[in-house]
């Protein structure tokens, strides 16, 4: 492992409370990975995120249908003039 002060500084703050030896281990595992590997990790992310945005929609009503809960987690993405011309579903007559 080399000096962690030559790793470059984040533009955010991701990685304030991250022990700087532990990032350096993270760093260097990513910058290992097969590009196909870096891309799993990004698709199950992004699995993951709609699996629980699905899933706190279907928290936050309970009684909607499959097709009412796949076009509230499409609106969470989409502009409503998109919702409307898409799916004729105005989120904003069923907030």
């Amino acid at each position: 492992m080399g000096d962690s002060s030559a790793l470059p500084k984040p533009r955010c703050d991701f990685f304030s409370d991250t022990d700087p030896a532990a990032l350096e281990v993270f760093i260097d595992l990513q910058r290992k990975m097969e590009p196909w590997q870096k891309m799993a990790m990004v698709f199950g992310s992004i699995r993951m995120t709609g699996a629980l945005t699905e899933a706190l929609i279907r928290q936050e009503h309970p009684e909607a249908s499959d097709r009412e809960i796949f076009l509230r987690v499409a609106a969470r993405h989409l502009s409503r003039d998109l919702m409307i011309k898409a799916y004729g579903w105005d989120p904003e007559a069923h907030a």
